[in-house]
């Protein structure tokens, strides 16, 4: 190199060298370093899928140990239900032919297909080697607490099967209960169902129906009408009473027996009372007491009978000064 001496050239080549060498270094360590990631991040994916291969392998064995039992209960389950589902249909046909109302029925066969349904998941668990003891002292402690929680459907169950053997209404009774009146739909585990004569669904439960009052307007083939009509105290007494007795000769759904009966009951502040009470058929109360009281209202107009209402007169006295 020109203008450079001897000992400046080695010390050149000697740099040169020495970066030369450090280069070689600091590759040889990424290389290195790159080959021990690679190795590590091996080692770890392997590792993964031992495991997930071990999981699969303790699951197939798992699955290989209970598949017959697991096979089994899945056959009790689904025959259990099939036999449960004909056994149910045999009592809807047998009840149906006996004289079991309509509400006990539909209350019996909600009350056996439950006990079926739980013979039968008891059966399949029984199959897959579940410990009844086991399961019984859970059930035990489980039915205990729901017991505790579930008091008012406990209850409800319970007014279910006093309803069913006392039978104070049948499906199909009119009744009155806890302020409601209507037709009863049916009875089922936990409620008792009416449809008013608005057409509303009242569902009151069984509790309530075992320890309320009921009146039962069709348990008896016939009902009586009470009616009262007033008149005022100048009208004549036993011409209204003929009036009313007319009517009821001609209604031809009033029966005969018991004797009809027409008599003056009260005397009021501004009219005499007269108490109307006839007998109809249970199917006919409605209509009868909607003509009795438009025919009654028709012959009084017509004969000059008096209807009191009661009247406010109002007297407006003027001051001295005016």
């Amino acid at each position: 190199m020109i203008g450079l001496t001897d000992t400046e050239i080695a010390a050149v080549e000697e740099e040169l060298s020495l970066a030369e060498s450090t280069e070689e270094t600091t590759t040889e360590e990424t290389a290195d370093a790159e080959a021990a990631t690679q190795t590590e991040t091996f080692e770890s994916i392997q590792q993964q899928v031992d495991r997930t291969a071990s999981v699969f392998t303790h699951a197939g064995q798992y699955i290989k140990g209970i598949l017959p039992s697991l096979i089994m209960a899945v056959l009790i389950l689904v025959i259990g239900l099939l036999i449960s589902k004909l056994i149910s249909r045999i009592i809807k046909k047998a009840l149906s032919k006996s004289n079991v109302d309509n509400a006990a029925r539909s209350f019996l066969l909600s009350l056996i297909r439950i006990l079926l349904y739980i013979i039968v998941i008891i059966m399949a668990l029984s199959a897959l080697k579940v410990p009844m003891s086991s399961l019984i002292t859970i059930l035990g402690a489980a039915g205990l607490a729901v017991s505790l929680a579930l008091q008012n459907c406990l209850s409800n169950l319970c007014g279910g099967f006093i309803i069913l053997f006392s039978k104070p209404f049948s499906s199909g009774d009119i009744i009155e209960l806890d302020g409601s009146v209507g037709t009863v739909r049916s009875i089922s585990i936990l409620y008792t169902t009416i449809v008013t004569f608005d057409n509303k669904t009242v569902f009151i439960p069984n509790g309530k129906v075992s320890d309320a009052k009921i009146i039962n307007y069709t348990e008896i083939p016939t009902r009586r009408i009470d009616l009262v009509f007033d008149i005022s105290y100048s009208a004549d007494f036993e011409r209204a009473r003929k009036l009313i007795l007319g009517v009821i000769a001609q209604e031809k759904m009033i029966l005969t027996d018991p004797k009809p009966v027409v008599r003056m009951t009260s005397h009021n502040e501004s009219s005499v009372s007269i108490d109307t009470l006839v007998w109809v058929k249970n199917e006919d109360y409605l209509t009868e007491r909607y003509n009795m009281i438009e025919e009654v209202k028709r012959v009084f107009d017509e004969s000059g009978i008096e209807i009191p209402f009661n009247q406010l007169d109002v007297h407006i006295r003027e001051s001295a000064d005016e």
